[in-house]
């Protein structure tokens, strides 16, 4: 069997694995869903007042989009790879043909397909809910592909380097809650202390949210980089993060249980 066809058979494995686990399902498109009803349509966003959602509904649109591009990867394939070593499934791949990259590029395959719907979801709810009027740039199919990728390699580590699946979880839930309000996502720059924006530039989803902002809501003024336009800048910085945790990622899948 060609590489193609090893990748393409992993990956619908993993989709159909997917579907028939309700739970999974219900809880992967239910979470965001909620984050919407009560910070877009119960808190509301103010853009002539104070206070922390003091912007136009239209700029926390990357914040809810982020939602789904680093939790359900991070959450899906820690707790993936610590599900495959407590059934020794690792040990059983290593007699087939299908390399950790392969086994990592189907995953994060169906991880794409899941967020793609989920981000479509997310996108006809926000601007039904908040009336936020944002521009549909095609940017936002490489930004949420790229992020995808980005935040599965970082999930593999986890699931790699903790010892069971609820440690995974737990890692990855304590690692994406304070990226998530802590990159530029909700949280402005200038409602954080001045120290605190060198760890800011640490997070690769402020690169996602900098760009999808970009791209969506011009209006609000993302500095460029370096004199390059601020959409493919910032892409390009996150294309390097997802190359370097993706090939990480790979690395750390243990060959045996």
């Amino acid at each position: 069997m060609s590489r193609l066809g090893r990748v393409r058979s992993e990956a619908t494995a993993g989709w159909r694995s997917f579907v028939r686990r309700r739970t999974a399902v219900f809880f992967t498109f239910f979470f965001p869903v909620i984050l919407i009803v009560i910070f877009g349509a119960l808190v509301r966003t103010d853009p002539t007042g104070e206070g922390l959602f003091a912007e136009s509904p239209a700029y926390y649109v990357p914040g809810y989009l982020a939602t789904v591009v680093l939790f359900t990867p991070l959450s899906r394939m820690g707790s993936e790879v610590a599900r495959h070593r407590e059934g020794n499934r690792f040990e059983k791949l290593a007699t087939t043909p299908l390399s950790r990259a392969e086994w990592l590029v189907s995953q994060t395959i169906v991880n794409a397909v899941i967020i793609a719907l989920a981000g479509l979801l997310i996108l006809v709810m926000v601007v039904a809910l908040t009336g936020a009027q944002i521009v549909y740039s095609p940017w936002l199919v490489p930004y949420v592909l790229v992020g995808v990728i980005c935040f599965c390699g970082i999930g593999t580590m986890l699931g790699s380097y903790t010892d069971s699946r609820d440690g995974a979880i737990a890692a990855s839930n304590a690692i994406a809650f304070p990226l998530l309000f802590l990159s530029e996502t909700f949280v402005t720059l200038e409602q954080l202390p001045d120290w605190f924006e060198p760890l800011v530039n640490l997070s690769p989803l402020t690169y996602f949210a900098r760009g999808v902002r970009a791209a969506t809501y011009p209006e609000a003024g993302t500095p460029a980089v370096a004199g390059v336009d601020p959409v493919l800048a910032n892409i390009v910085i996150l294309a390097a993060v997802a190359v370097v945790t993706f090939a990480l990622g790979a690395r750390s899948i243990p060959r045996t249980d």
